[in-house]
């Protein structure tokens, strides 16, 4: 290559290092024992959801603080002899407190609340039409 005299580089594009290192093309198929396989599969799931993650924040989707909190929740090692469980403390009945009776109690105040609204049909309160994007 030849050398120059100042200004930018003159590098001849056979002798650039690609860009990404070679491997299999998308949709290739790759011939690995099942651990590199599935080791694979997971990188890959982990690409998706940075990916989606960087989109969302770009977005406006969520904040730089949630997806701090994000992080830090990803950071925890639980050990495998902790169990998944759907409460961080035991909810039990015995550490609850009893449901109260479900019983209908009339409001010795309606007509008042029923004069502060601004449209009333037949003793109930007209809420008017929000408007909305329909959903698919």
């Amino acid at each position: 290559m030849p050398r120059s005299s100042g200004g930018p580089a003159e590098v001849d594009i056979a002798q650039r290092p690609s860009a990404a290192p070679p491997g299999p093309k998308a949709g290739e198929e790759i011939f690995a024992s099942p651990e590199i396989q599935a080791t694979l599969k997971r990188l890959e799931m982990a690409r998706e959801r940075l990916l989606s993650a960087a989109i969302a924040f770009c977005d406006g989707s969520i904040s730089a603080g949630q997806l701090k909190a994000v992080r830090e929740l990803a950071a925890i090692q639980a050990g495998e002899d902790v169990p998944i469980t759907s409460h961080g403390v035991p909810y039990t009945s015995a550490t609850s407190p009893a449901l109260r009776a479900d019983a209908a109690v009339v409001c010795p105040d309606a007509q008042a609340i029923l004069d502060q609204a601004p449209e009333v049909e037949e003793r109930y309160i007209v809420v008017p039409d929000i408007p909305g994007t329909e959903l698919e």
